[in-house]
């Protein structure tokens, strides 16, 4: 009898021993062993464009969708993911579609949402239904995870209004930047660097198309400011890197700074974003490291962003380990 109890305590000893090992063994790939980057895992993401509200970092993201083994892009909505850690990240209903514009046909590429006014403006570049190239829409929301409505029932931006190239896709990839004194500029373009104000409702222009001269300027332009100086980072020749420029003015002149980020792994594209949020400054990006071929199914990754004294930003280091 004795020996029958004893029996039973060793092997609930044991069992306890074993389940107690397969949690650490399972916290452990948790915590320790899995990589940060790329932040979301389950699905394809590309062209983050970040958004500090409140006390909440909003990441909106085109969807790459192309069937596995095709090399080219399938993009018919955008994504939204928060956090309010920059670890820990929410993912949110598909807040538009190419189909909430009526005039578009498809292609839901890189575009940004602003915080104006108590609303929600995204500017999102699609391809036209009726006017050849590529087009950039605005859509509101009174919330930053949408979903988000058709503006202005029509494109603020079709490829007949910009003649510097003779390229259908210059006009992508629009960001948007509001400066202190509280005018707001749109930015955007492939080889060519546009820009134009916009009006206080934030869905007209105010004024002439301008150009910014920057070497070797691709698209994703991206503009944040920090100390007086205005930063602007793009994607440089292709495949992409990511160079910037500054400037004490919006309006230029530019200095060039150089190369921030090399090619992204496994990817031909080089999309970034550049947040302040609690104290740190952020590069986020996005890489080819969960799918073949990369540049078609992409990632987003996050890894901090330093600068130097004299203001210039520091290269950027990319890590599987990010901010973790």
């Amino acid at each position: 009898m004795q020996s029958q109890h004893l029996y039973l305590f060793c092997l609930v000893a044991l069992l306890s021993l074993t389940t107690t090992g397969q949690a650490q063994k399972t916290d452990l790939l948790k915590t320790d062993t899995l990589p940060f980057n790329p932040i979301i895992k389950d699905k394809y993401t590309a062209d983050p464009a970040a958004l500090v509200y409140r006390d909440t970092v909003y990441i909106y993201t085109g969807h790459d969708e192309a069937p596995k083994g095709q090399s080219r892009y399938v993009m018919h909505e955008w994504l939204c993911f928060s956090s309010v850690d920059m670890i820990h990240w929410k993912e949110h209903p598909s807040p538009m579609n190419v189909k909430d514009f009526s005039w578009a046909k498809d292609d839901a590429w890189a575009g940004q949402v602003i915080h104006r006014n108590g609303k929600f403006y995204w500017y999102a570049p699609v391809t036209h239904a009726t006017i050849p190239g590529k087009a950039i829409g605005v859509a509101v929301s009174d919330k930053p995870t949408g979903p988000f409505k058709d503006a202005i029932g029509k494109a603020l931006i079709t490829n007949d209004m910009t003649t510097a190239t003779s390229i259908s896709w210059d006009d992508i990839d629009p960001t948007v930047f509001v400066d202190n004194d509280g005018q707001a500029y749109l930015i955007w373009g492939n080889t060519k660097c546009y820009y134009a104000k916009l009006k206080p409702n934030m869905i007209e222009l105010d004024g002439p198309i301008q150009i910014i001269d920057l070497p070797n300027f691709t698209e994703a332009p991206w503009i944040h400011k920090r100390n007086g100086w205005y930063y602007l980072s793009y994607a440089f020749q292709f495949p992409e890197k990511t160079a910037y420029a500054m400037s004490k003015s919006i309006n230029g002149p530019w200095q060039y700074k150089g190369i921030l980020n090399e090619i992204a792994g496994n990817s031909n594209t080089n999309h970034q974003s550049i947040i302040q949020f609690k104290g740190n400054w952020y590069f986020i990006y996005h890489n080819g490291a969960l799918a073949d071929p990369g540049s078609f199914h992409r990632s987003v990754c996050i890894d901090y962003l330093y600068y130097n004294k004299d203001g210039t930003i520091k290269p950027i280091i990319m890590t599987s380990k990010g901010i973790k």
